[in-house]
């Protein structure tokens, strides 16, 4: 299993005081060194944490493949081939929202993610979708010709908050999960089956598969056991670690668990 440390939440911390500190660069020899195998960064439409220096240093300078998220849209795509990261992984972008919720809409997006992805293609980038696991988005991320897909395990990690902690997790996403214990499990169940299902379908139709969206230190171990995801893109759980423990220690103690 192949670990992509998502360092965005260094630049939110910096950005908190619009200083200097922490500089994302800093994270990725340590990463290297702890034993990651990728870097993971988005660059946002409106740059709220890694804005375009962040992102030219650290592809320029990373030992890692880097994987560049951006929206899709006509000026980060064009900013993104000049930037030549090793791979882009086109999410859904909205300005209000906190973090990435849900996977693309492929369905409507299609002809413009089909050129997008004929562009990055013609330039050596690598393309991956970021979906949700669903068997139609999966074919047509497969006529697209996507080389990755990356599934969202956001419900799933959102189930998983819900059924084991005994705080409010995050009620603006999770409100509609304030159920029963025993109906949890069956959702938990339910949600996992749905990515094993749908990750043994993609591999058929020969994509790679990579997931992420909420995995921390707890509930990355069912995701571990799947067959067929080769690879985890996880950073905010990492960066909280590393408060108390250190960065590459944090990097060393989720390798511990996936690999």
């Amino acid at each position: 299993m192949l670990l992509g440390v998502n360092i965005d939440h260094i630049a939110v911390l910096r950005e908190a005081r619009k200083i200097n500190d922490p500089d994302p660069l800093d994270a990725v020899p340590l990463a290297r060194r702890a034993g990651a195998d990728q870097i993971t960064i988005h660059l946002r439409e409106d740059r709220r944490h890694i804005n375009d220096d962040d992102a030219r240093r650290i592809i320029e300078n990373s030992q890692l493949p880097v994987n560049l998220e951006c929206a899709v849209d006509e000026q980060i795509i064009r900013r993104v081939i000049r930037l030549n990261p090793h791979r882009a992984t086109i999410v859904p972008e909205k300005r209000e929202e906190v973090t990435t919720e849900g996977g693309l809409n492929v369905v409507k997006n299609f002809e413009k993610l089909k050129n997008v992805t004929e562009d990055l293609h013609s330039h050596g980038i690598n393309v991956s979708l970021f979906i949700d696991p669903d068997p139609q988005i999966i074919m047509l991320s497969k006529e697209l010709k996507a080389d990755w897909i990356e599934l969202h395990t956001g419900f799933y990690s959102n189930i998983y908050a819900m059924l084991y902690s005994n705080l409010p997790y995050t009620k603006h996403t999770v409100k509609n999960l304030e159920l029963p214990r025993k109906k949890l499990k069956e959702l938990l169940k339910d949600a996992t089956k749905e990515i094993v299902d749908n990750t043994a379908y993609a591999n058929k139709l020969g994509l790679k598969v990579a997931a992420g969206h909420g995995l921390n230190y707890q509930n990355v171990k069912e995701i571990c056991k799947i067959d067929g995801i080769v690879e985890l893109n996880i950073g905010q759980c990492i960066i909280a670690r590393a408060v108390f423990s250190g960065f590459e220690n944090a990097v060393k103690e989720m390798l511990e668990i996936i690999k």
